[in-house]
């Protein structure tokens, strides 16, 4: 009866972990990325024939090469200039436009935006140089240029949005948590994590370091294969990455885990003027949305084991399951981001 138990439990487990899998993948497929508009007031208030002129930025994301359906409507009567044709990123269609409409005083919206499950990051350059940032998001896809909703700190709430909704980032700090059992050496091992994601972080954002996101998305599934297979492992049979130093490994998957945090924050598209402050904040909300995760697992699995006491499972059962989980899910889409590139 105990092994029915067992062995049903972990077919149920591992029917979620494929369908986890299959939805995952089909999120980060979809719309993960936040679309990125920029108005700067290049007005001259000494031309009388012309005074007032906006040059717009916008970049739509494009994941696995489709574009979101998401796009800017200005004001009614406003003539959109296009300045050149547009260009093609791996990752967005950038538009350029001019325009003599006054921007600042009509209203923005975002069509399609109401139906996403992204955002829209606007800045907002006025003549003298003052920078205003706001955030757009499916619940309200307008904005008033003209009143005071500024928000100082639009790239930490886009960080904590991106870890949360990134299923493969939170996976793997699961399989950290799970892993590390010793709160001492949880604690190293997730700064050593942090550490590293930072450090990729910043050397991508200043050029230093610059890969291809496809090939990195894959190797970043297949580190959530190679900690489930180390947990599924008993600890005599584990490798020596994992059992002397487990804080190691997480600094260099952390290294991979940052290039793809970089992806997400280049096409978004960062100020030149505010490089360092913005990189700053989307890390800091990325570590806040890490720590978000960690307290709502433990608390998760504390209620877990006390509900399964009466099923007289041992641990080591339930861990197992989470390990057998997390490959099926992480094999899945290491086997889909590597199709993908060919």
């Amino acid at each position: 009866m105990h092994n029915i138990r067992t062995k049903l439990l972990v077919s149920v487990w591992a029917l979620a972990a494929m369908l986890l899998g299959f939805s995952g993948s089909n999120l980060h497929a979809d719309e993960v990325r936040p679309a990125y508009l920029e108005i700067v007031d290049v007005s001259n208030p000494q031309n009388t024939d012309n005074p007032v002129s906006f040059e717009v930025l916008w970049k739509q994301p494009i994941v696995e090469n489709r574009r979101l359906p998401i796009e800017p409507i200005f004001p009614a009567n406003c003539e959109m200039r296009e300045v050149g044709p547009p260009t093609i990123t791996a990752s967005a269609l950038i538009h350029r436009w001019q325009t003599n409409c006054a921007l600042n005083q009509g209203e923005i919206s975002i069509k399609g935006l109401s139906t996403s499950i992204t955002d829209v990051l606007i800045r907002f350059v006025e003549s003298n140089g003052t920078v205003s940032n706001f955030i757009l998001r499916p619940a309200n896809p307008n904005i008033n240029l003209s009143k005071p909703s500024t928000t100082s700190v639009g790239y930490l709430v886009i960080g904590i949005e991106h870890l949360l909704a990134g299923i493969d980032h939170v996976l793997f700090v699961i399989g950290l948590v799970l892993f590390i059992r010793n709160p001492w050496a949880l604690l190293k091992t997730v700064t050593a994590f942090t550490v590293a994601h930072s450090i990729t972080l910043g050397l991508s954002i200043y050029d230093v370091v610059s890969l291809k996101q496809g090939p990195v998305e894959a190797v970043i599934a297949l580190s959530i294969v190679f900690l489930a297979r180390e947990l599924a492992q008993p600890p005599e049979l584990r490798s020596i990455l994992t059992q002397g130093q487990p804080w190691l490994m997480a600094f260099f998957f952390g290294l991979l885990h940052g290039l793809g945090f970089a992806g997400a924050l280049t096409d978004i598209g960062l100020p030149e003027d505010a490089l360092l402050s913005s990189l700053m904040l989307f890390n800091l909300g990325i570590e806040i949305g890490q720590l978000v995760i960690i307290a709502l697992f433990l608390v998760i699995a504390w209620l877990w084991r006390k509900a399964t006491e009466r099923l007289n499972l041992r641990e080591a059962y339930l861990y197992s399951m989470a390990a057998y989980g997390m490959g099926i899910v992480a094999t899945f889409w290491t086997i889909d981001r590597t199709l993908v590139l060919f």
